[in-house]
């Protein structure tokens, strides 16, 4: 077991120059302590290399009509909502990025390409 500080996980996260480093640690021992705040601390240097869509009644208004017609979460409805206003609510060609297999289905029969 190894306390891990936010700047090593982070390049378990996104490619770094570091990454392959810090994963063959993390291969030797995948017990990992980290301080309290280790995940606001990540989420603030990860969110630094995303767009994000804003909430709104645009979005409350398609996340209440995606759970009306898909068997989603409220939260995925909400994620759902979120790539349908980036998309211009034209998602064909575009694709979404998903391991849940309800939002996988509604993203796709939304017209979204879906990976993996």
């Amino acid at each position: 077991m190894k306390f891990w500080d936010s700047s090593a996980i982070i390049p378990l996260c996104l490619k770094e120059p570091t990454s392959d480093t810090v994963k063959d640690i993390l291969s030797g021992d995948e017990d990992i302590v980290v301080w309290w705040a280790t995940r606001v601390e990540c989420a603030s240097m990860l969110s630094k290399t995303w767009s994000e869509i804003q909430p709104g009644e645009l979005m409350r208004q398609r996340a209440e009509r995606l759970l009306m017609v898909h068997p989603l979460r409220a939260a995925d409805a909400f994620q759902l909502a979120a790539a349908l206003i980036w998309a211009q609510e034209s998602p064909s060609g575009l694709h979404i990025i998903c391991l849940d297999q309800n939002l996988r289905g509604a993203a796709s029969k939304e017209g979204f390409s879906v990976l993996p």
